[in-house]
């Protein structure tokens, strides 16, 4: 089981979350060509490693978080807001970086 420490729930377990994709994608300009959209939607590294994802509490708080989560042991590292603007406003208001918060007690 994967537990997931929410930024804004606190620890939940992955059910309550959606796989949104690798979080490192750089998608094309909306006028660029068919080849460069094709390659960033469907084109991807299967990492054994660490790597950034993407998952949504849609049963939860229903925020985008990004998990730095190992794909050979599941171990979670780091949890963050997706959003730049509330990861901010989180820091602001506990003092914490959120990957400060993500050992699980």
């Amino acid at each position: 089981m994967i537990r997931i420490n929410c930024p804004f729930c606190g620890f939940r377990d992955h059910s309550e979350f959606t796989y949104g994709g690798d979080a490192s994608i750089v998608f094309p300009d909306l006028d660029a060509s068919s080849e460069a959209w094709i390659d960033a939607v469907f084109h991807r590294d299967n990492i054994d490693g660490v790597q950034r994802e993407t998952w949504h509490h849609v049963h939860g708080c229903r925020m985008w978080v990004v998990v730095t989560r190992d794909t050979v042991t599941h171990e979670i590292s780091a949890v963050e807001p997706a959003h730049q603007g509330i990861k901010l406003v989180l820091e602001a208001m506990t003092g914490l970086s959120s990957s400060d918060e993500d050992q699980q007690p």
